[in-house]
């Protein structure tokens, strides 16, 4: 009998090790041993499905597994992002996020599914992408400062389009109305697309949108460009000012960041860390982005987290300014 326990015993011993041995997970060292999903909380298609391929080709390259994009888009990015949050933190699953996700979601909607700040571990913030404050050409302000003024002169009298209620483009008009003094009437639609096709048509005089949606009609001259949002020029449209120029403080873009779930080793943050900032180093990758509009960044992990700090700072005061809620 004791025999036979002995031989169990070490048949069981084996089989553990075996299992130890072909089962368990990598090791960091060994990190990526099979593809890793990039969650991308928004449909196919718009600017930050552009920037999550573009950069998930050449990471693919660099970590020697594929990276695939997985569209999860919903509430505004939060359904995507909550799955990533709730994921192992193996590194086997990612998140493409935005200022949406991470700084705008958390004061807009009511129930969310996350905590930006602590559900998540950052990996880099990879660009910034501008957005543009547009105008029909047969809008008489042909400046910041001249629709400033005559925003003055007839309080409420003109209104801009946005995306949607809530959108960072209805948001940066807030901002602009807040620190203008002014009150432009906020006209919300589903899309950036709609809203342009009446901003062009000169249904709404005034749009606040992504760069990218816009510069194609700016180039024809079917829009108009008074300034982009961002703190500096920008490379596509040299020519055209910086809001801030005329508005000293006004500063606002989209942006796009790798995100894992709370948890992850350093060795693998910073494996992916890496990866990142050497795609965007790349030459085809960084013309890729560029004539996207996009201006490339790649932070490091700790830059990313005092990054969404800043951003919560800023933006939540202003969505309950707004009066913007989501159920």
């Amino acid at each position: 009998m004791r025999k036979s326990l002995s031989l169990a015993a070490r048949l069981a011993g084996a089989a553990a090790i075996a299992l130890a041995a072909f089962g368990a997970p990598a090791s960091a060292a060994d990190y990526p041993t099979r593809p890793i999903t990039l969650v991308v909380p928004f449909a196919p298609g718009g600017s930050t499905d552009l920037v999550a391929r573009i950069v998930a080709q050449k990471m693919s390259e660099i970590l020697k597994q594929q990276v695939v994009v997985d569209n999860r888009g919903g509430a505004g990015g939060s359904l995507g992002a909550g799955v990533v949050a709730k994921a192992e933190p193996d590194g086997y699953t990612i998140l493409m996020a935005t200022v949406a996700t991470h700084a705008l979601n958390p004061a807009l909607y009511k129930k969310i599914t996350y905590n930006a700040e602590t559900d998540f571990t950052p990996i880099t913030l990879l660009v910034n992408v501008p957005n543009v404050l547009t105008v029909n050409p047969k809008f008489e302000a042909k400046s910041v400062k001249e629709l400033i003024d005559m925003a003055k002169k007839d309080p409420g009298k003109y209104a801009y389009a946005s995306s949607g209620n809530g959108s960072p483009l209805h948001l940066s008009g807030v901002l602009f109305n807040k620190l203008a003094g002014v009150e432009l009437t906020h006209i919300p639609y589903k899309g950036s697309g709609p809203a342009l096709v009446d901003v062009i048509a000169g249904q709404v005089p005034i749009q606040f949108d992504n760069l990218p949606s816009s510069i194609e009609h700016i180039k024809a001259g079917r829009l108009r460009a008074l300034g982009v949002t961002t703190a500096q020029r920008v490379p596509n449209l040299p020519d055209v000012p910086a809001i801030g120029e005329a508005l000293p403080g006004y500063e606002t873009y989209s942006w796009n960041a790798l995100f894992g779930p709370k948890g992850m080793s350093p060795e693998i943050v910073k494996k992916l860390n890496e990866a990142g900032v050497e795609a965007l180093k790349d030459p085809v990758v960084k013309q890729k982005l560029t004539d996207a509009t996009a201006v490339i960044v790649g932070s490091t992990p700790e830059e990313l987290g005092e990054h969404v700090k800043k951003e919560l700072a800023k933006w939540t005061p202003i969505v309950k300014e707004s009066g913007a809620t989501i159920d």
